[in-house]
């Protein structure tokens, strides 16, 4: 069970926070489906960016060896946010790239968070649900690499909606816990 002193139980509103922005990110490609690759690369740079910044903010103040992996995953996100903003001229086969690496490497973090929690936190199907969903998302892009622009809006758009939900919910489930402490 959830106590006061673990990893996300005084960061819920991080985590909640994340799939909120994930949400926004997955609403704003779907509603600018046209958007150009300069545009795709932008937006992806600023929620990697956030992404990663919300991680490390939910690590800070996390106990024991635990945080070492939402440190990680927020590590990750920030340089693969920079790495992206740095060079928005990019082509599409190295955005590809670097999206299936970031979502890879977050995916197998997020699983081994959840797994060495699992006896700590009451939300960690959500958990290891939004690692699994960034896992399969990374291995559709890296077998799909000459997907269109079109159809990885698309496809981004839907990945980070279903992430954001799962973020929330796990969020919101960590607020739950929080105050009934």
């Amino acid at each position: 069970m959830l106590n006061e002193n673990s990893l996300f139980a005084g960061r819920w509103w991080t985590v909640l926070l994340r799939g909120i922005i994930a949400v926004a990110f997955g609403v704003l490609a779907f509603a600018w489906p046209g958007v150009t690759l300069a545009s795709l690369v932008l937006l992806f740079g600023f929620y990697a960016l956030a992404d990663g910044i919300f991680s490390l903010l939910a690590a800070i103040g996390g106990r024991r060896d635990d945080r070492w992996l939402l440190a990680l995953e927020g590590i990750i996100g920030i340089w693969a946010g920079v790495v992206t903003l740095r060079a928005p001229a990019i082509t599409a086969m190295v955005l590809v790239f670097l999206i299936s690496i970031w979502a890879m490497a977050t995916g197998f973090l997020r699983i081994a968070a959840a797994v060495r929690l699992r006896k700590e936190i009451s939300g960690e199907m959500w958990l290891a649900l939004s690692g699994v969903l960034s896992v399969l998302f990374a291995l559709m892009l890296m077998f799909r690499p000459a997907v269109g622009a079109l159809g990885l809006v698309w496809v981004i758009a839907g990945y980070a909606l279903i992430l954001g939900v799962l973020e929330i919910m796990l969020g919101m489930e960590l607020r739950g816990v929080r105050t009934a402490s």
